[in-house]
Order: C-alpha cells, then structure tokens, then sequence
C-alpha cells in the first residue's frame, strides 16, 4: 500500500499499510519507542484501505482489513484513522491468533506476578490498569492478555491505552507528562483518546509473567467483594476469550490451569479511588 508501518507489541509483530499518510504518521509516531517485527516478518498485517479510489479524497472513509477481516465492519472516518488501526490490529488477534489463549482484559505485573481485569465494557478495567501503572506497576496489556498454553505465563501485549469518556480526563489529571494521542470525539463509543504506557511497559514487553489473581470489576456501585469459584470464573473466561474454541483441548487445558491455580474475585467499586484501594487490599493479600 502507499503507506505502512512496521512494529512489534510484545511477541506479536505487524504490518499495517493505509491508503492515507496521516493514520501511518500518528501511529508511527505513538509507537515510536516499539521494536520491529522479530526478523522484520511481521505475524499479521493490517490494511487500511478505501474501498473506491475516489473515497481517498471525497468523503474519506477507511475500511479495516488485513490477513482476516469481518465483512460488514462499518469503515471510519479519516480523523479516526488511529483507532482504525488499532482496531484492525485487535482484529488479527481475535480472528488469528493460535500461539496463545487470548483474554479480554487489561493486565498488569509487579514482582514478577500477573494480575488480571477482565469484565464487560465499561467495568473500568482499563482505566483501572493506566491507575495502576502510574502507581508504579508494569503495564502488561490493555485489550488482550496472551496466556502461553504450554507454560502457562502471561505475556505482555502493552498496546496504546484507550480511555474513554471520563477516564480520559481522570488519567490527564493521574499522569500529566504521559504521551497521548489527539481527542478522537464523536466514535461509536464516545470520545476516545490513546494513552502511550510508559517506557518500563515497552522495555519490558518480553518478560512474561505468573499470573496471581484475577479480578472481576464492575463500576457504580458501593465497594465489595466477593470470591469466585474456579467454575464461575472458567465460564466467565470461557466468554471473555476470542479464540477459546479455535484452540481446542489446549486452549481447555490451558484455561483449567489457570482458574485452578489462581483465586478470582468479584468486586464493585463507585469511584477509581475505591477500586484502586480494594485491588492493592486484595493484591497485599496474596504476597
């Protein structure tokens, strides 16, 4: 294509290639502290790409596709060319993936251990981990958590925060000399702005780590907890995983492994001080 980019997030590597210079510039300059693709061969490519060539400058809308697309994915607008992208990435890992059990859920490390945040949209977990990582944890991943079947690690996908709404401002306030992406307004999800995790995050990206707890969170209610058992918690997982059913036994065994080997809770929060209080209780617990 006219344009692409070249990058690695964690053991995943990428090519994207746009009909558009502006959507390669902004991601190009985003993930500029990234490494490229292990061997310059990249896992998945992406494609941003117009689907007449008038629509380059007429009306510009950028449809998502790459090694796997789904078909009747909405095209974006120009101005949100960075979410394209990263939504196209997300894409080639949920459809093509096979090298890892991938989870829905924001993740973080400290101490060589994993904690993991996975619940519907807007349980604030992605929020909760940006909180987490100014607070001196290594940021692991935002949108996926890659369990390796075979040894049962957690590895790193430390892509672009995206917070929306409220978050954002919240975050601004958290960390006010991060790197950001510009204010992508009026999306399907609202306003959306990309955080860059901080230098530890990307340095880091190949050390996996053991998972220790996994958390369930769910925003707007008065603080609480409560304990899962290994059975709620798989089915829950079993939901919350894009490529559960494609790997078969080994996505099985692996996901058994994990509810088997690490306690979950359920916990409700009403504010991001509650919830960061009750996950660092909850956290200190298991050391």
């Amino acid at each position: 294509m006219r344009h692409h980019a070249m990058l690695r997030i964690g053991p995943v590597g990428f090519r994207i290639g746009s009909d558009w210079r502006a959507p390669i510039a902004a991601l190009n300059e985003l993930y500029r502290d990234y490494p490229p693709p292990q061997d310059g061969i990249p896992d998945f490519t992406v494609r941003l790409f117009a689907a007449r060539p008038w629509r380059r400058w007429l009306r510009p809308a950028v449809h998502l596709g790459g090694d796997f697309v789904i078909p009747e994915a909405a095209p974006l607008p120009l101005a949100q060319g960075i979410l394209a992208g990263e939504m196209a990435m997300n894409l080639q890992m949920a459809l093509g993936q096979r090298r890892y059990l991938l989870i829905h859920a924001s993740a973080v490390e400290k101490d060589g251990r994993a904690l993991l945040m996975t619940g519907e949209s807007g349980a604030g977990k992605s929020t909760l981990a940006a909180l987490l990582m100014a607070r001196g944890w290594r940021l692991m991943g935002d949108e996926f958590a890659l369990l390796d079947p075979a040894t049962g690690m957690l590895h790193g996908f430390p892509r672009l925060i995206s917070l929306k709404n409220e978050a954002i401002g919240v975050m601004e306030a958290a960390l006010p000399d991060a790197r950001w992406g510009p204010l992508l307004a009026g999306t399907p999800k609202g306003d959306i702005r990309h955080l860059v995790p901080d230098s530890r995050a990307i340095a880091a990206m190949d050390a996996p780590a053991k998972p220790a707890l996994i958390l369930f969170p769910a925003f707007g209610h008065a603080v609480a907890e409560r304990v899962l058992e290994p059975s709620e918690c798989f089915v829950r997982l079993t939901q919350a995983s894009t490529n559960y059913v494609a790997l078969g036994e080994a996505g099985f065994d692996a996901l058994t492994g994990l509810v088997r080997g690490v306690p979950a809770r359920a916990i409700d929060y009403p504010d991001t001080a509650g919830a960061i209080a009750l996950v660092e209780q909850l956290w200190g617990e298991r050391a």
